[in-house]
């Protein structure tokens, strides 16, 4: 089969690798699920390894967004079947341990990440023609009935970038009548717009600097674009509530300049919630967090959870995520889709094997 390989800063290709198979052997534990892919996706993070900012050290399997169709389950397999689509999880987890049940699937005991060895093997990477899953049961989310065409790639980005800004919105205390800006305006960023306008946000401010990113904010329910940056974007932003800044600041990007202007944009005893990817040493400064009393709070995505929350409205059309997708392309032309996301050209790409 084929499946996309980087091999180092702005090398990624498409190339021959074995085709899955269910594990077997006295280590077997008949838990995995063999699925073909129908949807895969680019995540933000994958461009820190392929700008070179996180070194690859020997060629490896990358992705880890996708949905598919089941062809083959374990032994041991309870929860789907043949013919069913999955929404798989940018995190492998078992949905049975104490950090599964209290609902950090992204912390599971027994699980890993897309493209690594775990427990259970080997986990293949997603962006490719097929995967072997491992913990088919407590990874994989079964997509009920016949869901239209139309709505796979809202499907797609129930795999990691809505529910990522559904948690930076869920961290930074979102509710009724809250106001929020969002730093950031890729996929995550806008789906954090999309998320707190779907918890009730009042007011929404989508720091953007880039005109079709500024429609899709507003689209997703944003009620204000702030294209200013540093000093000057904090100010505006304190301008705009009060003179101290919104409620609560959703910081969606990752970087040591992300999160400073979220810290300095929040009001006095607001909080910043936060799930970009750590990249280029963002530190929190104890001091002015004691002097303003802003919290901060987030982390890495537990989506295995918020999948089956979001699920149902996306299946009847009340939440429609998969507008972050502007592109797509064919599993061979994989390297396109890292181009036009890392020349941001594009906000996110499907990627069709």
């Amino acid at each position: 089969m084929r499946a996309t390989i980087i091999h180092g800063e702005r090398d990624v290709r498409v190339e021959d690798v074995p085709d899955p198979a269910l594990r077997t052997g006295p280590d077997a534990t008949g838990r995995d699920a063999i699925v073909r892919v129908v949807a895969a996706c680019v995540c933000g993070s994958d461009l820190w390894p392929y700008r070179g900012v996180r070194p690859i050290e020997e060629p490896r399997r990358i992705g880890h967004e996708f949905v598919g169709v089941i062809e083959e389950v374990g032994a041991a397999v309870r929860t789907m079947q043949p013919g069913d689509l999955v929404i798989a999880p940018f995190v492998i987890s078992c949905g049975e341990c104490a950090n599964c049940r209290n609902g950090i699937t992204t912390s599971c005991l027994h699980g890993g990440g897309w493209g690594s060895e775990g427990e259970e093997g080997f986990a293949d990477a997603g962006q490719g023609e097929r995967v072997r899953v491992p913990l088919a049961d407590g990874t994989l989310v079964v997509v009920p009935g016949d869901p239209a065409p139309e709505l796979l790639p809202s499907l797609l980005a129930l795999s990691d970038v809505m529910p990522t800004g559904h948690h930076a919105a869920l961290s930074g205390g979102v509710r009724e009548g809250s106001t929020v800006a969002v730093v950031g305006d890729g996929a995550v960023g806008l789906s954090a717009v999309l998320a707190a306008k779907r918890l009730g946000a009042s007011r929404i401010v989508a720091m953007s600097r880039h005109a079709d990113r500024q429609r899709l904010a507003v689209a997703f329910g944003a009620t204000d674009v702030v294209a200013q940056r540093g000093d000057e974007g904090a100010e505006r932003l304190h301008a705009m509530f009060d003179g101290i800044g919104p409620d609560v600041v959703l910081e969606c990007v990752g970087t040591a300049e992300s999160m400073d202007q979220a810290l300095r944009s929040a009001r006095p005893g607001g909080q910043v919630g936060f799930v970009g990817v750590p990249a280029g040493g963002p530190e929190l400064p104890i001091r002015q967090l004691f002097s303003t009393n802003v919290g901060v709070r987030g982390g890495v995505a537990p989506v295995r959870p918020y999948i089956l929350e979001l699920l149902p409205e996306v299946l009847d059309g009340s939440l429609d995520p998969g507008r972050v997708f502007d592109m797509e392309v064919p599993l061979e032309d994989v390297a396109e889709a890292y181009r036009a996301m890392d020349e941001r050209r594009a906000i996110k790409v499907i990627v069709r094997p």
